[in-house]
């Protein structure tokens, strides 16, 4: 539409009838009243229909509306089911029959088994500046396809000063962290809750350490916590004995079971595997590594069979689990092997997969942890707290730089889940 003018303004002001003070006089009362009449006798005239005839909408408020559709809850469990957790969550407030279902146990377990997964990476730190234990979330995906990762900040239920607890395992959502030698935590930051562990009170002694595994128990349906605490046994230190714990999630109370076989595990966390925590150790009298695997159901250890490194001379291992099968990284002079238990308990399954080489010094030996191998065979490593995706079908590295993290980090992979750690 084109611009109005003055002179649009000028003819506008021409046409129209110019305004007056001048009163109606009785004619032209008299002349309005008969227009009037005429114009509701035109609307009622018997060529039209009666205005009683014409069907009107209700108003919106009114009390003949038709009822709203209501579904079975059937259905609506099966669609809530699909809907991720960072949405359902906020479905909660809808009516107090959807917030009950949503924390329910068992809809929690059915929503794991068969909603889509959302899996992410965690990053635990103490900040550079403030000296505060931090953690940040980010996407999976995002590691592998971004340069430059954005991250979220996640509310540790603690206090976060002076403190810098250890990411121990998560399993199905839920995160086990280590506080110190007699407590750990159990935390969903999906769903924003947590609980503290009960203390194992075991006594503190000269060169003790405890160290942990989590994960759940399909044959009694529940979680477990296993807490060993290794203790010296002479004043060399040469020989450790140990005390071994378990807490099963819904009870407030740590049970003593058999103690770790002959030797020590190193000091770092059980890798949940196939209802099993494994951990790597050295016998007493030698300095062999072993694969020691306690059976959650069973609450009984066997030692696995390693695979056969092909007389590579072999400097360390190092444990981890990639695709839900056991992980061996075996570190050599110059590179790492990757290894996977493609059948858990059967020595003949263990398939290397390929050979990561070192970057910078040799004599260093980088990949601490293996986080996850991708469909196109990218795996993501642990490289010096940082991060490193290794393309084994091409042989390049990238290095991707998570927005927020100025401090050495642990990172921990985690699906986001329904599942209460105080259930």
């Amino acid at each position: 539409m084109a611009p109005r003018s003055d002179r649009d303004d000028q003819n506008d002001a021409a046409s129209s009838p110019p305004l007056t003070d001048e009163k109606p006089t009785t004619a032209k009362r008299q002349q309005l009243t008969t227009s009037t009449e005429t114009d509701q006798q035109t609307l009622t005239s018997p060529s039209s229909p009666p205005s009683s005839s014409i069907p009107r909408m209700p108003p919106v408020n009114s009390l003949h509306a038709p009822p709203v559709p209501t579904l079975p809850f059937e259905l609506i469990i099966e669609i809530l089911r699909w809907i991720p957790v960072k949405f359902i969550m906020q479905l909660r407030c809808v009516c107090k029959s959807w917030k009950s279902l949503i924390s329910d146990p068992e809809f929690a377990k059915k929503h794991l088994r068969e909603s889509p997964t959302v899996t992410n990476l965690v990053l635990s730190f103490v900040a550079k500046r403030s000296r505060e234990f931090s953690l940040q979330a980010c996407p999976l995906p995002s590691v592998f396809d971004d340069v430059t990762v954005n991250a979220t900040q996640l509310r540790y239920p603690l206090e976060t000063r002076r403190r810098f607890d250890l990411i121990v395992a998560s399993c199905d959502g839920v995160i086990c962290f280590a506080t110190d030698q007699s407590y750990a935590l159990l935390w969903n930051p999906s769903i924003g809750k947590f609980k503290k562990l009960p203390s194992l009170e075991n006594q503190r002694r000269e060169g003790s350490y405890t160290i942990y595994g989590f994960g759940y128990d399909r044959f009694t349906d529940s979680y477990k916590v296993v807490a060993i605490f290794c203790y010296e046994c002479d004043s060399g230190g040469a020989f450790y004995e140990t005390q071994v714990k378990v807490l099963t999630l819904g009870t407030d109370a740590w049970r003593r079971i058999q103690e770790f076989p002959p030797g020590v595990p190193f000091d770092e966390s059980g890798k949940f595997v196939s209802g099993t925590i494994n951990w790597l150790a050295s016998t007493n009298s030698s300095s062999l590594w072993v694969i020691v695997s306690l059976d959650l159901g069973k609450e009984t250890y066997q030692e696995l069979l390693q695979p056969d490194y092909g007389g590579v001379a072999v400097v360390t291992l190092t444990l981890g689990v990639l695709r839900d099968c056991l992980c061996i990284l075996s570190h050599c002079d110059t590179f790492s092997d990757v290894w996977l238990m493609k059948e858990y308990g059967n020595k003949d399954s263990w398939n290397k997969l390929f050979s990561v080489p070192y970057m910078g010094n040799p004599d260093f030996f980088p990949y601490t942890k293996a986080l996850w191998i991708s469909n196109d065979d990218k795996v993501l490593l642990e490289f010096q707290s940082k991060l490193v995706v290794y393309d084994s079908r091409n042989g390049t590295f990238k290095f991707p730089e998570i927005q927020n993290v100025n401090g050495w980090m642990i990172p921990e992979v985690y699906v986001e889940s329904l599942i209460s750690p105080c259930s």
